[in-house]
């Protein structure tokens, strides 16, 4: 993140790594929710959590050869999931209230994880394709791997804008990038834009056109 003072560069890595940590623990949460709708055992649910919040992450990495997987080099990542996820057994009941603040939880870790993924891509010197697919796996496909575990059309292939903003938000990251804004600067820009266009999506119910075969 060139051209910024390095407390500012650390800031913006500390702002990300905070997203992160409460999207990840959001993220079990939800996963933990759909497999207590398929009635699975506790077992069931910690790993359905677990997929849900490092799945995207871990298939990235798979991807990219990129070793270790992110949770396997932070252990702490997977005992926030843990945690969240059994949490989410207590508490259930209790969390449709909340179902506004997920949804705006979930959107900020879209946007965080696309980010996130991009970088780890850049930094291994891949091409900007790959660099956007990189985003966009580590945002959106933990909620298409907790959706096909649980014999379900991944929501994310149906209902509003979402894969569509994570690889929108990497284009959006690199271009920034090739015209010279510096790294941190397009970090939070993206952040940012990305997270209300999700919203925006959500409140109009934006969706790509679908194909109907009967």
């Amino acid at each position: 993140m060139r051209g910024f003072p390095a407390f500012v560069r650390r800031s913006c890595a500390v702002l990300l790594q905070i997203i992160y940590l409460i999207a990840i623990s959001a993220e079990a949460m939800t996963g933990a929710l759909s497999a207590g709708r398929r009635r699975m055992d506790l077992f069931g649910v910690v790993i359905i959590a677990s997929v849900t919040a490092l799945g995207g992450g871990s298939l990235r990495d798979i991807v990219l050869g990129h070793y270790p997987l992110g949770w396997v080099k932070h252990p702490e990542y997977l005992a926030y999931t843990v945690c969240a996820a059994i949490a989410a057994t207590f508490l259930a009941k209790k969390l449709h209230y909340l179902r506004r603040a997920f949804l705006w939880l979930d959107a900020l870790g879209l946007i965080a994880f696309t980010l996130i993924g991009c970088a780890v891509a850049r930094e291994g010197g891949h091409a900007p394709v790959i660099v956007v697919i990189a985003g966009m796996l580590t945002g959106a496909f933990g909620g298409v791997l907790r959706d096909v575990l649980c014999n379900e059309i991944p929501l994310v292939f149906q209902r509003e804008l979402y894969a569509v903003i994570s690889l929108l938000t990497g284009v959006a990251y690199l271009l920034m990038l090739r015209l010279g804004v510096a790294e941190n600067l397009s970090v939070l820009l993206c952040l940012g834009g990305g997270f209300a266009f999700r919203l925006l999506a959500i409140r109009y119910e934006w969706e790509m056109p679908k194909f109907v075969y009967q």
